[in-house]
């Protein structure tokens, strides 16, 4: 038991930083940290491609609303009613006589 216990307490003095074959260990912990710096690297890059599709993702959603909001005005410019109501001021009226159909008729 208390072969485990001084081992233990090795490890948390840091002996195993400081001994002859010490270097070995240092490569390892040396290549642990490299991956670790990789991985917080990839995490911030991926946290900052998620933040920039729900911006894009929100515009897509405004400027969908603005579209629909324009074509509903365009929709109603170009009704009948609207139409009248804008060239009365001209003087324009629609005709009281429809229109005739016109119908050519060929010859062989």
């Amino acid at each position: 038991m208390s072969a485990i216990k001084s081992s233990i307490f090795n490890l948390l003095k840091g002996d195993f930083l400081v001994n002859k074959d010490s270097f070995k260990n240092w490569r390892f912990i040396f290549f642990v940290v490299v991956l670790m710096l990789i991985m917080i690297a990839s995490a911030h890059s991926s946290d900052k491609k998620v933040m920039e599709i729900a911006k894009l993702t929100n515009e897509i959603k405004e400027l969908r609303a603005e579209f629909l909001d324009k074509r509903s005005i365009s929709m109603e410019m170009r009704l009948e009613s609207t139409v009248r109501k804008k060239v009365v001021d001209l003087g324009i009226k629609p005709s009281e006589q429809p229109p005739q159909v016109i119908r050519v008729i060929t010859k062989k």
